[in-house]
């Protein structure tokens, strides 16, 4: 019975080839997508998660109001670990990593011994030897209890020590940092590479930090925040509690005493200061609002998480639903075969079961084809997800869960055609009388709105997203960022960077040359910082201005384009311009300099005095409004940016390498240009934008599949009607109008309710944005007319094909 049930469903399968076609290729594209959508989900909840006593290691956030704002971030003092595991028993263990790149961490030269010529690295991070413990990460070398225990010792992982060491054991080895022969360090460790799915994944180089203080009394500090904190927290304790305790603790104890003592009146944003301590597993995607520049690696975003998931069940839903809209509608085809099947003593539970014999035969080909789809798309995938996933071929869930998914899909796609069709009366039917099933439009009329109104919002999510985005990468911010080449890594160069600015300056094609590690992009190296100001004389007095303090050179400001709104630049002829800044509008605001020039402003140290005051730009994205900056002549030399005329650029790249390889011949170049720099820091939200792009165009043909069928059942149902009209003297515009008009007004309906879901989701979505675009009415006349249109091109085939046939051929048996 089985063989038989196959073998009429393989003819019928083969006999109605576009509807096979339709149903299966509609099935496998939904199933690939949800594959590929369930694979990034279980990536993304999988981080942090193989650590041993992972649900017992958590780290430190800080959060408080600054102006109604609230900030978070993971920047705490050096003593934190130490003091609170000394005061709060429930602490097992404390330890800290140092990301910021002020201190030495993230983009360093690498050299060695037996290999001298410098190699780039980007993964360096200082940790003390407890965090190492606390994270118990796996040795391949060396003993963890005392690999960073030691001043001047590093820990490399496994890859990186092939990469450098490329046979035996390289503990006890030495490598230098940025060409520095006089401070080496020792390898004591080798580690197992860092797993993707780990906050931590692309450190490789863990420096100690056992007697490394970066400044005299910083171990001491309580008004310097730099570190990230982790706590490994004793079984039993209530976090919570913990938190609470810890925040009143470090406040009452330590952080307002502190300001006490150095004679500064405590800030406002203290009184609404708290600790918490976030879960390890919790980090990758529950810190998408830190405000952290040294915040540890990328970050996800649960939103995106919860976003994908409802996408993969909306997607496997409306195939589902297609896929019963596809097979009622071609219930007429299938009525006689039916009737006589009855007639001659067929059981309807026998063709329930031949139904969804067809419907299982049909959903294993999907899904068969589904899988092969999402891993062919794999890598499209990754390259749009920012992922690096792969296909678990050899994980022993895998294929029981594709067959079960198919089984489970095949019978409930199956289920309710099965019913429907098994239905039919025989005698009725061989009347001609098909039973309608149509008679409760409904639900199909309401999955068609469903259907269209997710289209529209992804859609006008779309139109918005890439309109938020141009307004981004073309709004005037400030600076020049064009045709501006940064050199990195110039610090391994020492006195000779001076001596390598002028002989760019000489190049034909060079306008410009800066040295400064303080540009207004986030690339690799560039430095940030947080500094307080007062005017000078009122430190006692007045609560600080929380500001930037860059060092740059006097070439800063005309190199980058940034434009003076009083005062003048930096004159390096004059010695006074050493203790002379300029600064910010903003910063000239906080600090009500109705007059700057000429002010004193200080951070706590020596006075100094404003000779000028540039127009706000953007050194930050633009989620986050310009704030205050102050420019001092000083020296920070790791990068060089270099103003170059349009004219002849391959040329001018050519004799700045040539130079470079002059002064540095054993390190290879490094560059890139402000502009691209610029448009990386809005990679993730390009990658919204394609991300909701190929969504809405999934979303456009799943609902066009669902049209499809609805407009084939309605067709099917009408074929009567249509043959009368056409006798009568209708035409075949008219016909087509007739058929088209009813999705239309569907397809508008659907508008309606899109429109003000698409504005509260996108409003909400631009509330992340300080500088941002209004929405216009123009985006929801634009979506709406692609949706009609998109509508009308999917119903206008059936339409015109029945407008178009044989009255005769309908109306023959009436």
């Amino acid at each position: 019975m089985i063989k038989n049930y196959l073998k009429i469903a393989w003819r019928n399968l083969v006999k109605h080839r576009l509807y096979s076609t339709i149903k299966i290729g509609g099935f496998a594209f939904s199933i690939a997508a949800c594959i590929l959508i369930s694979l990034y989900i279980l990536h993304e909840t999988s981080y942090d998660q193989f650590y041993p006593d992972a649900d017992r290691l958590y780290r430190v956030v800080g959060q408080f109001n600054n102006e109604g704002n609230t900030v978070k971030g993971v920047a705490f003092e050096a003593p934190l670990a130490e003091t609170m595991k000394a005061d709060f028993s429930e602490i097992e263990l404390a330890g800290r990593l140092l990301p910021n790149p002020l201190f030495g961490a993230g983009s360093n030269q690498v050299s060695t011994d037996d290999h001298p010529e410098s190699t780039h690295e980007g993964g360096v991070v200082y940790m003390d030897q407890e965090l190492l413990e606390l994270l118990q990460l796996t040795m391949v070398h060396g003993d963890r209890r005392n690999a960073l225990s030691e001043p001047n010792t590093v820990v490399l992982t496994a890859s990186k020590a092939r990469n450098y060491f490329a046979k035996g054991n390289p503990v006890g080895k030495i490598i230098y940092l940025n060409n520095d022969k006089s401070k080496p360090y020792t390898i004591k460790g080798v580690i197992a590479d860092i797993p993707t799915n780990s906050h931590l994944h692309g450190y490789d180089f863990f420096l100690t930090l056992t007697e490394a203080p970066f400044y005299d009394g910083e171990q001491t500090n309580w008004l310097s925040s730099n570190y990230v904190t982790y706590f490994k927290i004793k079984p039993g304790t209530d976090i919570g509690l913990l938190a609470s305790k810890i925040t009143k603790n470090v406040l009452e104890n330590y952080k307002i005493p502190t300001y006490i003592a150095n004679g500064r009146q405590v800030p406002e944003f203290l009184k609404t200061a708290q600790l918490h301590l976030q879960p390890l597993s919790a980090i990758h995607l529950h810190s998408h609002d830190f405000r952290e520049y040294n915040d540890a690696g990328p970050k996800g975003d649960i939103r995106f998480v919860w976003l994908f998931g409802a996408v993969a069940g909306f997607i496997l839903l409306i195939a589902c639903v297609n896929f019963i809209n596809l097979a009622t509608a071609k219930s007429a085809s299938r009525a006689k075969e039916i009737g006589l099947r009855k007639v001659v003593g067929s059981y309807r539970s026998a063709l329930i079961g031949q139904f969804l014999s067809e419907s299982m035969l049909y959903s294993l080909l999907s899904v068969a084809l589904g899988v092969l789809l999402a891993w062919g798309f794999l890598p499209l995938f990754n390259q749009l997800a920012g992922k690096q996933l792969v296909f678990p071929w050899s994980n022993p869930w895998l294929f029981p869960i594709i067959g079960g998914s198919a089984v489970g899909i095949g019978l409930l796609a199956g289920l309710y055609p099965a019913l429907y069709l098994s239905s039919f009366r025989p005698a009725q039917v061989l009347k001609g009388q098909v039973s309608r099933g149509a008679k409760n439009p409904l639900l199909r009329n309401g999955l068609v709105v469903f259907q269209f109104t997710t289209s529209i919002i992804l859609i006008i999510g779309t139109l918005i997203i890439n309109s938020q985005m141009h307004f981004i990468l073309n709004r005037e911010i400030g600076f020049d960022k064009d045709q501006v080449m940064v050199i990195q890594g110039t610090h391994t160069l020492g006195k000779q960077v001076a001596t390598l600015k002028e002989e760019l300056r000489n190049i034909p094609g060079v306008q410009q040359v800066t040295v400064g590690d303080y540009l207004p992009v986030h690339v690799d190296g560039v430095k940030r910082n947080g500094n307080p100001f007062w005017k000078a004389g009122r430190v006692d007095e007045d609560l600080s201005v929380s500001g930037q303090l860059w060092r740059v050179d006097a070439d800063y400001i005309p190199t980058l384009g940034i434009r003076l709104h009083e005062g003048r630049n930096f004159n390096k002829e004059l010695a006074t311009d050493s203790a002379a800044v300029i600064i910010n509008q903003r910063l000239a605001k906080s600090l009500n300099l109705g007059n700057p020039i000429g002010a004193r402003i200080t951070n706590g140290g020596a006075d100094m005095l404003v000779i000028g005051v540039v127009e706000d730009f953007n050194f930050e994205t633009m989620k986050d409004e310009v704030g205050g900056l102050c420019m001092a002549l000083g020296n920070s030399p790791s990068m060089m940016a270099v103003k170059i005329s349009g004219e002849n650029l391959p040329t001018t790249l050519a004799a700045i390498t040539a130079q470079w390889k002059e002064f540095a011949p054993d390190q290879a170049i490094r560059f890139t240009f402000l502009d691209e720099s610029f448009a990386n820091m809005y990679r993730s939200v390009q990658r919204t934008g394609t991300i909701f792009t190929c969504f809405a165009i999934l979303a456009i043909v799943i609902a066009c599949l669902g049209l499809f069928g609805l407009a084939a059942f309605t067709t099917e149902q009408r074929t009567k009607e249509i043959g009368i009209r056409k006798v009568l003297g209708a035409s075949v515009g008219g016909i087509v109008q007739l058929l088209s008009r009813d999705f239309v007004k569907l397809v508008l309906f659907a508008l309606v309710i899109a429109s003000p879901i698409a504005w509260w989701a996108m409003n909400q979505w631009l509330q992340d944005f300080a500088y941002r675009i209004e929405i216009q009415w123009w985006v929801f006349v634009i979506a709406g007319l692609a949706a009609v249109l998109i509508a009308l091109l999917t119903v206008s085939w059936q339409a015109i094909r029945a407008a178009v046939a044989n009255p005769v051929d309908s109306l023959r048996d009436e």
